[in-house]
């Protein structure tokens, strides 16, 4: 069962096993594009067509036939809602990424589903790249860390590090045990430049500069900035981890 299928809610959480009680292991974001490789009774087993992670979800509402040609580039995108002529906001917002099909344009919003509407200013076309990536990992500041989380309301240290690269239309896998291994590594030492990926046993962040780095940190419950040399000093004391990898971004 290879059916193309597109996520139609702002999240789905993807679940490790077929149960209720399942560690949420990665989500899916508006418009993501899946294949269903079985179904039961409650959960339909699937793999994400960009990065091949499999898991379950409890959903059964999807899209199909679905030519997304717009992405959210805001941290969130609030939902407006038409009621008798008049566009009025919701309390739903599309997250970061959400992938997006134009069905129409009025004056400074755009309608992606029926009768549900966004602004125009908060999307680009899906084909858009940023070389910054600074730019799109600060949107995520103070953004609750949340294991498998994937948009602002909560995500995790290799969710956050994907994203610059879906964004960009660039592979890069969901895990830090995958994320490792995809380019050659540079030689460790103890000064780190701009753009450099710091890799420990299951955690990953980013050097903004010489100085300071921004992750997804679990312990303190939030993407936030830190000094590298603090940082890689409390992973050490607390968790007795050594910096095991470095490329650039």
């Amino acid at each position: 069962m290879k059916n193309n299928f597109f996520c139609n809610k702002p999240v789905i959480n993807i679940l490790l096993q077929p149960r209720k009680s399942s560690k949420v292991s990665s989500q899916l974001i508006y418009g993501e594009k899946f294949n269903i490789i079985s179904r039961s009774k409650n959960y339909i087993k699937i793999k994400n067509f960009y990065d091949g992670y499999i898991g379950y979800i409890n959903s059964n509402e999807f899209k199909s036939n679905y030519k997304p040609t717009h992405k959210v580039v805001f941290l969130k995108s609030r939902i407006y809602l038409d009621k008798k002529g008049k566009i009025k906001p919701s309390n739903s917002f599309l997250p970061f990424l959400s992938e997006i099909e134009i069905l129409k344009s009025k004056k400074k919003m755009i309608m992606f589903e029926n009768n549900k509407w966004i602004k125009k200013k908060e999307i680009l076309p899906i084909s858009r790249k940023v070389s910054n990536y600074s730019r799109i990992f600060k949107l995520f500041l103070n953004c609750p860390y949340k294991w498998g989380g994937k948009s602002y309301r909560g995500i995790d240290c290799s969710g956050l590090i994907q994203i610059y690269y879906k964004f960009n239309r660039k592979f890069f896998p969901r895990d830090t045990v995958d994320q490792i291994k995809i380019k050659k590594g540079k030689k460790i030492k103890k000064s780190y430049s701009k753009g450099d990926i710091i890799f420990w046993n299951g955690h990953v962040a980013v050097c903004l500069n010489n100085k300071i780095l921004i992750h997804a940190y679990g312990p303190r419950k939030k993407v936030l900035i830190m000094s590298i040399k603090e940082t890689v000093s409390i992973i050490k004391e607390t968790a007795n981890l050594e910096v095991k990898k470095i490329f650039t971004i």
